[in-house]
């Protein structure tokens, strides 16, 4: 069927996984049916300098430059595709932006809307397949677009329903908070997606609802939207999910109560070694402090403690493991993270990436990467960091929904 000027059909085939050829035939024609005009972003002018000013407060360590890669509005989770060509960008509003560096400088000549006739709904969650696949996650649908890389260019976009609206959860449970999903493929092929629930801590007569249907956990489904479970239970917020390179487990951040002082509870890194872990919510509010709601109860399912108890309110988002060469040695398969900064506290923390090492005993050290978005004298926010990327070059990007842009952190060597 036709939908504002985008072919959006259901999905009925097997996963696309590693039959994207096959698949694409299946597809049948790809139907011209008008569209609307491109947004572009202007990337030059004042706001650019006032980035560029305030990216010079920014501390990193020795051989580590940061720089304005791209203005973009709202930017949320990155989407870099496996060609290296384009750079998606989820919001929390209505848009996904596409952003391309033609030249290969290093620095974005463009940034406008994907899809533009198509009314998203929060798209914050973006993600590909190795094969090039892009996926979006949004408050309650979740689409797929084949080839996106190649297909940007055009107004006119063929979309494919994963999840139909109304169908990835209940209507009823629909919120305008804790509705940023993201999504991921796993090793496995399957698609991975987070659904926060819509409350500061889940009431008794929802437990039973969430437990079968995911919310306030991690579902996945094969990538033809078939083949639901629960992956993950015991969530509160989860924006920002990664498999690791070598074992494949799934490590992801949560977001903990509010309301409960300015530093308790603690945010949360988790890590996950097998299907059906329950990590604590409602009856933790994160790490080991009980919520006031369900204090005085029997915890009844088997609860795993994060990897890493981080600073009380200062939002742990979105997150990747490295992969690239082009930093040294000890950040191949680092965690780096970004914590949003906090708004439940009497002093503001946050604003800043992490990097977390993980030894070969399994224990992990976090500990600040870039920081300075947070100004310490007037406690003003001058950036909220939200999502890590990796360019095919190795740099990473850092998402900034405060200021509006794209960062870029790369490497050079001191000289000796």
């Amino acid at each position: 069927m036709k939908l504002n000027g985008i072919l959006l059909a259901s999905i009925a085939l097997a996963g696309f996984g590693g039959a994207a050829h096959a698949q694409l035939e299946k597809l049948s024609a790809f139907q011209k049916t008008g569209g609307a005009d491109f947004t572009y972003i202007e990337q030059g002018g004042s706001k650019a300098e006032a980035i560029r000013r305030t990216l010079e407060r920014i501390t990193l360590p020795e051989g580590f430059s940061i720089d304005l890669y791209a203005i973009v509005p709202d930017a949320r989770h990155i989407a870099t595709g496996p060609q290296g060509i384009v750079t998606f960008v989820g919001t929390r509003k209505n848009k996904v932006w596409a952003v391309t560096d033609r030249d290969k400088d290093r620095i974005a000549d463009e940034v406008k809307d994907f899809a533009p006739t198509l009314p998203f709904d929060i798209p914050n969650g973006v993600c590909f397949s190795p094969d090039g696949f892009l996926y979006t996650a949004e408050r309650n649908r979740v689409l797929v677009f084949p080839a996106a890389e190649f297909f940007y260019e055009s107004n006119d976009v063929a979309a494919f329903n994963v999840i139909a609206e109304g169908e990835l959860i209940p209507a009823e449970e629909e919120s305008f908070n804790h509705t940023a999903r993201v999504c991921d493929i796993g090793p496995d092929g399957k698609l991975y997606i987070s659904l926060g629930q819509p409350y500061n801590v889940a009431p008794k007569e929802k437990l039973d609802l969430y437990r079968e249907t995911g919310i306030g956990g991690i579902i996945r489904v094969n990538t033809d939207g078939t083949g639901r479970e629960v992956y993950t239970y015991g969530v509160r917020n989860s924006v920002g999910q990664d498999f690791h390179p070598a074992t494949g487990e799934l490590w992801w951040t949560d977001n903990q109560v509010d309301g409960m002082g300015d530093d308790i509870p603690p945010g949360e890194l988790n890590r996950q070694t097998e299907m059906g872990q329950h990590f604590g919510h409602p009856w933790y509010g994160g790490g080991s402090v009980r919520t006031n709601e369900y204090k005085g109860e029997e915890v009844p399912v088997d609860v795993v403690m994060p990897v890493v108890e981080t600073v009380a309110h200062a939002a742990d988002l979105g997150m990747a493991f490295y992969t690239g060469r082009m930093f040294p040695e000890k950040y191949r398969n680092a965690i780096f993270s970004a914590q949003h900064g906090s708004w439940n506290r009497t002093d503001p923390v946050g604003a800043r990436v992490m990097v977390s090492f993980i030894a070969e005993d399994g224990s992990v050290t976090m500990e600040p990467f870039a920081e300075g978005w947070l100004d310490a004298e007037t406690g003003e926010y001058l950036g909220r960091p939200v999502d890590v990327g990796m360019l095919r070059d190795g740099s990473i990007l850092v998402s900034d929904d405060l200021a509006g842009a794209l960062y870029r952190i790369s490497y050079a060597a001191p000289a000796q």
